[in-house]
């Protein structure tokens, strides 16, 4: 971290910044970008929304009494300036990571965060609600509150559900401020329209035109002329009219980089009451040249050299999940047109970038609005589309009422692909895709699920698709094995692979990675029948045990060598049957081969496959149920539930391994399954600690 901040050296708290004349904002400003870009290029994280509100966190905290007075976040990744002048700039070098400083604003980190903001268009409907407990105080008790909503989260619904809230109010005191960094709706920053708004946030203007409304008003005629003129003539010059019409006094559009003029409007505005709506017009990225020519590449940013920028040329392939389902979107659209993308505002991260760019008149990107997906999607699909939902497991929440009411009821052949199911990791608690296996699984109609692979990723989405009723496939944010084609040596090639678009999943088959030796032994005694039906329910098509390899596991996957079974192995003296949903039963088939249990890659969330349930609680010890979910709710219970319900003098113990019942912080994905036991070691320890509690025949 720089040690030449003349300013920011010395800036630990809002106080401090009041403390400086104006003259030097300024370079406040600058020291604060430059200590934004300098932190974030090591650190990895979000950066062209916090450069384009450097004037305006100046502004806001210069000119209000922070933190009595609120200022509540929209997007919370444009608030890494807010965190710098509040006391955070030494800790920003640990923000997203493992106990360090929180990826977004959240509730207490500090006594000026009020509320946690990880979502977009919230700032807008928790402000109005401060704002209205304010209301409820003695003047002199009263604080400001301030909204900051941007970098496209004006598109969301919840935004203009709460601006239509607040026009109901005549009585509070609220200020909007529009961050519009060209990712929402406005343009027009002429000289004519700033000193405008510099006149109609005058509190004289404000004065003058209320005084004019009650000298008028037992003149309703002329009264109700002179205000028609007055929205006219704003009407022309300013694009605020929607918000005058909700209730709003609006200001601007004005330059969000002149951070004196800013201070000027915000001491105007502070003085007046009421519902006031600036609107600022930024750069995102502003102050570095690569971030203003490409903000969205520089929106969140891996660790990069500042001189150089990000090396967006690199032909290191990219092989998360995103990348693959992006990959099959555009393979499957050549042989159906019927194939439509709908996605909310995540072009990007949800990998449909080159889709996007191919096939424009099927891509829909519908804003920050996820329940209007799920509708608009609905309306596709019964009109004869194939529409493919993408939206991120933790923004799926807001859209549960599409997924039952849009989707399923109606029988509808729409998929939806929740991207980031399970451990997120860097963005903390709000992003986390820990409830998806739980509030998708009791929904009727739904077919569900969970790839282990990137290649088993696209297979599903060839049976969802083929499926044609609603389907649900959710899988990681993380990477998995290559696409590329597997050469005659045994090397990578650098050819993409060509997956078939035919294959298909058998509804309910799972896929049996390791199968214990006993077992092994036991399938060989039954007659040919028998022999058949178990086989098929652990996932074999054809062929007799004796011919089984020990895993089925190809070279494409790139594991590494299986070890073999240690003498002292567990499965030797307890029959083990580990029942594991997504990546993670790859994760664990070493310790499945070393212990000698067998290992179930199960697929499908639902509809479960009760019959090798019971097949396997009649013949094992203990089952082991592993999810990158949530265990309250998640579908390790539905197989515990399925087990106690089985009749009969033995059945097996089930435990169910999860995500706990709290909510996950910040850190690696790998930091996080370390602490949650959600590793191979740890699991092989909670195994080994309930078959020393079971009491079973030796």
């Amino acid at each position: 971290m720089p040690n030449d901040f003349q300013l920011l050296n010395h800036i630990n708290s809002a106080s401090d910044v009041r403390a400086l004349s104006r003259e030097q904002l300024p370079q406040l400003c600058k020291e604060v970008r430059s200590c934004l870009i300098d932190t974030v290029s090591k650190t990895a994280g979000h950066l062209a929304s916090g450069l384009g509100v450097v004037e305006l966190t100046v502004a806001l905290h210069y000119v209000y009494d922070t933190p009595k007075d609120v200022i509540v976040w929209d997007v919370g990744h444009q608030a890494y300036p807010h965190k710098i002048l509040t006391g955070h700039r030494n800790e920003l070098q640990t923000i997203r990571q493992h106990n360090g400083l929180h990826a977004f604003i959240w509730r207490g980190e500090t006594p000026y965060d009020l509320l946690s903001t990880g979502h977009a268009s919230t700032s807008i409907g928790s402000a109005l609600g401060l704002a209205v407990a304010e209301r409820n105080k003695s003047p002199d008790e009263r604080r400001k509150v301030i909204a900051v909503i941007g970098d496209g989260a004006l598109s969301g619904g919840t935004s203009f559900e709460a601006l239509n809230h607040a026009g109901s109010f005549s009585d509070i005191d609220l200020t909007v401020i529009l961050n519009d960094n060209e990712m929402s709706i406005s343009e027009n920053v002429g000289s004519i329209a700033q000193g405008l708004s510099h006149v109609i946030s005058s509190p004289h203007y404000v004065k003058l035109i209320e005084g004019g409304k009650r000298i008028l008003k037992s003149l309703p005629a002329v009264r109700d002329l002179a205000i028609r003129a007055q929205e006219h003539f704003k009407g022309m010059l300013m694009p605020g009219t929607l918000f005058e019409e909700l209730g709003f006094n609006y200001i601007g559009p004005v330059d969000g980089h002149d951070v004196g003029r800013l201070v000027n409007l915000l001491q105007n505005i502070k003085e007046i009451s009421g519902l006031k709506f600036l609107h600022i017009v930024t750069k995102k990225g502003k102050g570095y040249g690569p971030a203003e020519e490409d903000p969205i590449c520089y929106h969140g940013v891996p660790t990069f050299n500042p001189a150089q920028g990000i090396n967006q040329e690199s032909s290191k392939e990219d092989r998360s999940y995103s990348a693959a389902f992006g990959r099959w979107m555009c393979d499957k659209v050549i042989s159906d047109r019927r194939l439509m993308a709908v996605t909310p505002a995540m072009r990007i991260g949800s990998g449909l970038a080159e889709f996007a760019q191919r096939y424009p008149h099927q891509f829909f990107d519908v804003a920050i609005a996820e329940q209007h997906a799920m509708v608009f999607a609905s309306g596709l699909a019964a009109g004869g589309m194939r529409p493919v939902v993408n939206i991120y497991s933790s923004f799926m929440q807001r859209a549960y009422d599409g997924l039952i009411h849009d989707m399923a009821i109606q029988d509808l052949p729409m998929m939806l692909c929740l991207d980031r199911g399970g451990v997120v990791g860097a963005d903390g608690p709000t992003h986390n895709g820990s409830f998806d296996i739980a509030y998708t699984r009791t929904v009727p109609n739904l077919l569900i699920m969970a790839p282990s692979t990137r290649h088993e990723l696209y297979y599903m989405l060839n049976t969802g698709y083929a499926y044609a009723h609603p389907c649900v496939v959710r899988y990681p944010r993380d990477n998995g094995e290559t696409l590329r084609e597997v050469l005659a040596d045994g090397t990578i090639g650098e050819k993409p692979a060509r997956l078939s678009l035919d294959t298909k999943l058998n509804i309910g088959q799972v896929e049996c990675l390791h199968l214990n030796a006993a077992h092994a032994q036991s399938i060989q005694g039954l007659n040919c029948d028998d022999q058949h039906h178990e086989l098929e329910l652990l996932g074999f098509g054809s062929g007799n045990v004796a011919s089984l390899p020990r895993t089925e596991v190809s070279l494409q996957r790139a594991l590494t060598a299986t070890p073999e079974v240690a003498a002292d192995a567990l499965g030797k003296q307890y029959k083990v049957a580990i029942l594991a949903f997504g990546p993670l039963s790859h994760t664990l088939l070493p310790l499945a081969c070393e212990q000698d249990y067998t290992l179930i890659n199960m697929r499908f969330i639902k509809p479960l496959n009760e019959a090798l349930v019971h097949l396997l609680a009649a013949q094992y010890d203990l089952l082991v149920t592993v999810e990158e979910g949530a265990v309250c709710g998640g579908i390790g219970e539905e197989i515990d539930a399925v087990v106690a319900q089985m009749s009969g003098e033995h059945h097996a113990c089930v435990l169910n391994i999860g995500l706990p019942d709290n909510f996950i912080m910040e850190g690696t994905r790998q930091e996080i399954f370390t602490e949650l036991g959600l590793t191979a070691e740890k699991i092989k320890e909670r195994i080994s600690a309930k078959l020393h509690t079971l009491k079973v025949p030796q």
